[in-house]
């Protein structure tokens, strides 16, 4: 299996060759960059041009960019908005838009291929009049990403109208041709990772890896929460295609030494029978 790493865990701090630099060490080549202002400012061209450069000058290639959740610097305490594209408004919903496609331009100086894309917001209720929001906002986000070289993946989240199953009813009531970016923390707190993985399998075109105790999106290392990753590898295996898995882990909880905490999780992974 190919890892890699979400730069969620360094989302407080603003990205740097030094990050990435770290990152890199710890023998992880897969990489998804977190669109938090305060940690890539994708309304800073200067800020971009130095990570477009570190990428260009180690030879390593942007797997996938995490389309924002908020609009301002700090999680949405300043009043920034909180980003959704299946909003039943208008306004929010094209204002919405208008932010994630100022993330998708990130593409024009750092390339990458995918953009995960939320489908609405935690906890939020299953809503048809919401799917056919949605619709018009992939849409047009979709198009705007492929001439940019990118593809939108939808992530199920911890909300009924983002289920495994909400997820695949989606395209098929849209007849989008999208992949998903399966979330293990997200699935075990919605049923459990197996049968949300089984639903999404064919889909699937890239992994966040993270561990909780079923109740709240901790977002810890794998073992550090309840899910039964001996259960669980085999499954992923069985999937016959190296996606990339990225670990997604939470910033709040960072030591040290996290990243070699990481190389070890690969190391049991790999254990796996």
């Amino acid at each position: 299996m190919n890892y890699g790493l979400s730069t969620s865990l360094f989302a407080e701090e603003r990205l740097n060759s030094h990050t990435l630099d770290k990152i890199l060490a710890a023998g992880l080549r897969d990489f998804e960059i977190m669109a938090a202002r305060q940690h890539l400012d994708y309304h800073d061209p200067n800020q971009l041009r130095d990570v477009a450069q570190w990428f260009s000058d180690h030879a390593v290639n942007l797997h996938s960019l995490h389309a924002p959740l908020f609009s301002d610097w700090n999680w949405g305490r300043s009043g920034g908005l909180l980003i959704s594209i299946a909003y039943l408004g208008r306004r929010l919903r094209i204002a919405s838009m208008d932010e994630i496609k100022r993330a998708i331009e990130v593409a024009e100086l750092l390339p990458f291929r995918y953009l995960v894309l939320h489908l609405g917001l935690p906890d939020e209720e299953y809503d048809l009049r919401k799917f056919d929001a949605a619709f018009t906002s992939i849409e047009h986000l979709n198009i705007f990403a492929k001439e940019r070289g990118a593809e939108v993946l939808l992530e199920n989240i911890p909300s009924e109208l983002s289920t495994p199953e909400h997820i695949l009813s989606f395209l098929h009531y849209t007849r989008l041709d999208l992949k998903v970016c399966f979330d293990t923390g997200h699935a075990h707190m919605a049923g459990g990772v197996q049968p949300a993985f089984r639903t999404l399998r064919d889909r699937i075109a890239v992994m966040h890896i993270n561990d909780n105790h079923g109740e709240k999106d901790e977002h810890l290392l794998p073992y550090e929460g309840e899910i039964d990753w001996a259960q669980a590898i085999p499954d992923f295996r069985s999937a016959g295609r190296h996606f990339p898995i990225l670990f997604e882990l939470n910033y709040e909880r960072k030591e040290p030494n996290t990243l070699a905490r990481v190389r070890e999780v690969i190391d049991r992974f790999e254990a796996v029978p």
